[in-house]
């Protein structure tokens, strides 16, 4: 195993548990910056961008009325935009960017649709239990998501009831949320439909509710247990399973550090931070302090949104500052990158990897950063001798290759173009 430096192991902690490093963040050491970004305590950039207020979504006009679905339909488009340029807001804007971070993780692990939501405010609600249960404990957080509205929803939970259970919410909490491919059966999918069933969430209100008459109160026998179960004591069951946590570890660790599963031991030890109390920042910190953590052959290919955010970040551009032509540009480059916040195409959330290097991704990338950086201050690069060693320092980058610097060279008279080049680098796009 080959070690990175010290100043590259704190550029990893920025983008592995942020969105990239700000001027000035690489110069802290790595303990201070992990402390930092791990205990998380007031953070004035985050609290000076509160959510929208988006309010209900149109009522659905009628099926004949085209005029009304299309003024519904627009509006409900403005709403679903502005709460997504919000998001990017703030993760610029963060100045503790771990929980901003944390969220963007939560929102592609229990991974929910603006799409068949269709409700703005309960995709902005149920980001807003990410961000506050995402830095705790595990369970409260699956206590929470398993009634959330947007999620009931999403998986069709307003289906669900007794005598006519829907297995979506089962089915995927056990696979994709808790337990993994492998861990359990039909029939504990459909015993634990059941338990599930009597939920209901409609589009205009915030909170889900459950409705006595709907909700099966029999027993019922799951992962081997029999008891009337319910919700929550679902969720109990599930996550007492000694399959969740290695699950849940192994997700963190695939997300936020390698797509490497970590070894045996490793995970073991990140099980243990975990513990009894499910505590995710507990395993954030160990994640952090596991000599792997620093290898040199570690590296992630970066999402579109992260990307975006740190690229922003590190050139000092709000979104929330630009016109309204501009916003609508960056919503429409991060979906020709085919990912925009509160649109994950599927349960399972986006893809990992080398999924996002396509060439198609690579033309929207190249369009979005030389809108970012038409919007950034680069005048300490124009100043600078050499500027691809300065645009590298201001993006956070430990060195440039033979190649790269090449190409950078071959733009320096333009630093707009520069910066554009710069930020569609391998060395920028993979965080190594």
């Amino acid at each position: 195993m080959g070690f990175i430096t010290e100043r590259a192991a704190v550029r990893r902690l920025h983008d592995r548990f942020g969105f990239g490093p700000r001027p000035g963040d690489l110069d802290r050491g790595f303990a201070e910056t992990a402390s930092r970004l791990l205990n998380p305590g007031p953070d004035p950039g985050a609290q000076a961008t509160p959510p929208p207020r988006l309010g209900a979504p149109p009522e659905p006009p009628g099926k004949q009325d085209t005029t009304a679905k299309q003024q519904a339909a627009q509006q409900l488009q403005e709403q679903a935009s502005q709460a997504a340029v919000w998001w990017l807001d703030r993760m610029v804007a963060a100045e503790r960017p771990a929980v901003e971070r944390l969220t963007w993780f939560w929102h592609g692990h229990f991974a929910t649709s603006e799409q068949k939501v269709r409700s703005p405010q309960l995709m902005l609600t149920q980001n807003q239990t990410l961000r506050d249960l995402g830095m705790g404990s595990f369970t409260r957080l699956a206590q929470a998501m398993i009634v959330d509205p947007a999620l009931l929803l999403w998986l069709d939970g307003n289906s669900n009831k007794a005598g006519k259970p829907n297995e979506n919410l089962a089915r995927e909490f056990m696979e994709l949320f808790a337990l993994g491919v492998g861990h359990y059966g039909e029939n504990d999918v459909r015993e634990a439909a059941r338990a599930l069933t009597g939920w209901t969430a409609t589009r205009g209100d915030t909170t889900a509710h459950l409705m006595p008459r709907r909700h099966d109160d029999a027993a019922k026998q799951i992962l081997g247990r029999t008891a009337d179960f319910d919700a929550r004591s679902f969720v109990d069951l599930v996550l007492d399973r000694p399959e969740s946590a290695p699950f849940v570890a192994g997700r963190i660790w695939f997300r936020l550090v390698s797509p490497t599963p970590p070894p045996a031991d490793v995970l073991g030890r990140l099980v243990a931070a975990y513990g009894p109390g499910r505590d995710i920042p507990s395993l954030l910190s160990a994640i952090a302090g596991e000599p792997l953590f620093r290898d040199s052959a570690t590296s992630l290919v970066k999402q579109p949104v992260e990307w975006l955010a740190g690229l922003m970040r590190a050139l000092g551009v709000r979104p929330g500052s630009l016109d309204a032509k501009t916003k609508t540009q960056l919503l429409t480059g991060l979906r020709g990158m085919g990912q925009v916040p509160f649109e994950p195409p599927s349960v399972g959330g986006w893809a990992a990897g080398g999924a996002w290097l396509t060439t198609s991704a690579g033309l929207a990338r190249l369009h979005l950063a030389q809108l970012v950086t038409a919007h950034a201050d680069l005048s300490a690069v124009a100043k600078a001798a050499d500027k691809p060693a300065a645009i590298g320092d201001l993006l956070g980058v430990d060195g440039w290759s033979d190649r790269t610097r090449t190409a950078l060279a071959g733009v320096a008279g333009n630093v707009t173009q520069l910066s554009t080049v710069a930020a569609c680098a391998p060395e920028y796009v993979v965080s190594g």
